[in-house]
Parts: structure tokens; C-alpha cells; sequence
């Protein structure tokens, strides 16, 4: 029988480990694998490199197998800083940005880090970065506009004889 070969297969291993990865359930389901690997019989840096993790990680889950049986391989709380701005706060803060600084009773026209942190301050004494406010914009959909310098207001016969290549 001739094997089956998967066009591209270096790009499709790489999209099925992040599918993999996607969900709580087929993380379980990937380690229940890696479990069934090592119980027939394979060593860890085996079982890692068909499955693409490290071996060290293959040693954690046969550990906490043998320590807390099937729920050891559950996924759990992951660990990290817990949010500055709760779900209510995001989308007070999400109909601000759809009007502008002077409705909220700041100075501006339009909505930067700076600004954006100064409001979080002054509404939910919150005290966010200007990177992070900038992100807060992508992570509500929005996107960060610049103001048009002056120049745009210009007198266009000054701007004419101001260019290198412009007929005198």
C-alpha cells in the first residue's frame, strides 16, 4: 500500500497543534494521547516528538496521572494577573470611545493613550499605562487616529512656490 502523504504537511502540523490547542476538551483529549502513548510502551522524548511538546511536559502528565488519576489530565485554573477593568467598566468604557474626549469631560478631539488613560483615572480610579490604553483600542475594535497636522490648511498658491519642481 503506498502511504499517504498531506500536501504542505509542515504548515498543517503547526494549524492542527494550535486547533489542538484552542480548546480546554481537545487539550485533554491530547494529553489522554500522550498517556496511551507512554502506557504502550514509548519513552517521553518519543511521545513528544509525535506530538510535538516537550518531553518534560509527557513527564508531567504521567505524573499527575499517577497522582490524581484522569483529573490530574483536566485542564485547571491557569494562573495570572486578574483584570484592571471589569466587564461593566469595559463597556462604559467602549460607549465613551464611540464619542468624544469633550463629552467625557476631557480636553481633546480625539481619543489617544494618554487621553484614554486619563479617563480611566478620573471614571474608575484605574491606574492603566498609555501602551496598555492603546491596546484596549484593538481590543475593542477600535483603531487609534492621528490628528491632521496644519499644514493640510495651507494657503495652496504659498504651497505651489514653497515645492522644489513648482514653475515660479
Amino acid at each position: 500500500m503506498r502511504p499517504l502523504t498531506v500536501p504542505d504537511a509542515e504548515n498543517v502540523i503547526l494549524a492542527l497543534q494550535d486547533e489542538i490547542r484552542r480548546s480546554d476538551e481537545s487539550r485533554y483529549d491530547h494529553r489522554l494521547h500522550g498517556l496511551l502513548l507512554v502506557a504502550q510502551g514509548m519513552t517521553a522524548p518519543e511521545v513528544s516528538r509525535m506530538l510535538g511538546d516537550s518531553p518534560r511536559m509527557v513527564q508531567y502528565w504521567v505524573h499527575r496521572f499517577e497522582e490524581e488519576g484522569l483529573s490530574g489530565l483536566a485542564e485547571g485554573d491557569r494562573p495570572g494577573r486578574p483584570r484592571r477593568l471589569t466587564g461593566l467598566q469595559m463597556k462604559a468604557v467602549e460607549s465613551a470611545l464611540r464619542k468624544t474626549p469633550e463629552d467625557a469631560g476631557l480636553t481633546g478631539h480625539l481619543w489617544d493613550g494618554k487621553t484614554l488613560s486619563a479617563f480611566l483615572e478620573q471614571k474608575f480610579e484605574v491606574d492603566l499605562g498609555v501602551r496598555q490604553c492603546q491596546r484596549l483600542f484593538r481590543q475593542l475594535g477600535f483603531r487609534l487616529r492621528k490628528p491632521r497636522p496644519e499644514l493640510h490648511h495651507t494657503d495652496p498658491i504659498v504651497q505651489a512656490a514653497h515645492k522644489k519642481n513648482s514653475k515660479r
